[in-house]
């Protein structure tokens, strides 16, 4: 087969739709609410909101799949992210965490809001209401250096 534009095309837009049929795993595990980030720290209504909104998708079992990750490979790296975030800290296991490892959790959290490292800017670009202010910084890090005390 003669490589020309042509079937350059083609070859391109047949890997395309056969990468469709990768799919991510989306399936999420039960929250148990006792467990639950929220449930056991009783955060202050605002700053429940914004944990919720900045951070729960990547960072719980409660995420939220919007519709572009359905379209691989886009669908790859996304899942990607909630995977390697629900590593590093997963909300919805917090009782789960022992004192120590909470306490280590706690504090960075509150160090990579403080550098801007979270929530991280390729989610906020798609998802404007996840961008933390000045202000929602300001009572997120002083409400979680708090729980440490």
């Amino acid at each position: 087969m003669k490589l020309n534009k042509k079937n350059i095309v083609k070859i391109i837009v047949a890997v395309i739709v056969i990468i469709q049929f990768f799919r991510i795993d989306k399936t999420t595990s039960p929250v148990e609410p006792a467990k639950d980030f929220i449930s056991v720290t009783n955060p202050p209504a605002k700053v429940a909101e914004i944990i919720k909104t900045s951070c729960y998708d990547c960072h719980s079992n409660q995420t939220n799949y919007p519709w572009y990750t359905n379209i691989a490979p886009v669908s790859w790296w996304i899942g990607h992210h909630i995977e390697e975030g629900k590593e590093h800290l997963n909300f919805s296991k917090w009782a789960d965490y022992s004192a120590k490892k909470a306490d280590h959790k706690l504090e960075e959290f509150y160090e990579e809001v403080e550098e801007g490292e979270m929530p991280l800017s390729s989610y906020t670009n798609l998802h404007g209401d996840a961008k933390l202010s000045d202000e929602d910084k300001e009572l997120l890090i002083s409400w979680v250096k708090s729980l440490r005390k």
